[in-house]
């Protein structure tokens, strides 16, 4: 029994792979202007229901998601979100750079964690392109469509691949 079976094991390992990239300036000049980035997943986990996506997403609607997760985790420790910083010395780029650096990390930890991973919240926020409050209504059973219905309505699509 050699590297053979070793790499049999491996095949049938869950593994999920997310990335934080591509930040984009919104509304760039104007005072209301943020940044958001493109969330992509990869996975062969049965607990996502499409594969792979790709999602566009704000620094605002993480730190609601942390809370939420927060909220719903019990005491579990959910991960840190990189800071808001308002006084930033260096350039915007660096910052946004790091930020989204910050956010992958935080990402990374919250897929690894069952507990974080049975949330629905989580999967319609880098699964779906709903906003905040549809997220919500969708959880709370008062949106046109259940969790998984949003998800695949999403992947179906094909909006995922447009962005």
């Amino acid at each position: 029994l050699g590297s053979g079976s070793r790499m049999l094991e491996n095949r049938e390992e869950e593994l999920t792979t997310v990335r934080v990239q591509d930040p984009r300036v919104q509304n760039e000049g104007s005072w209301n202007s943020y940044v958001d980035y493109k969330i992509f997943l990869h996975t062969n986990s049965k607990a996502f229901t499409a594969k792979t996506s790709c999602v566009r997403r704000r620094y605002r609607e993480f730190v609601w998601l942390r809370r939420q997760l927060q909220k719903n985790a019990g005491l579990v420790p959910v991960p840190e979100l990189p800071g808001k910083s308002t006084f930033f010395v260096g350039s915007t780029d660096e910052f946004i750079e790091k930020r989204r650096q910050g956010l992958q990390q935080f990402l990374e930890k919250v897929v690894q964690n069952v507990v974080l991973l049975s949330d629905s919240r989580l999967h319609l926020f880098l699964q779906s392109q709903l906003s905040v409050p549809e997220i919500e209504a969708c959880v709370q059973g008062q949106g046109s469509q259940t969790v998984t219905g949003a998800i695949l309505h999403y992947a179906m699509s094909n909006c995922g691949w447009v962005q």
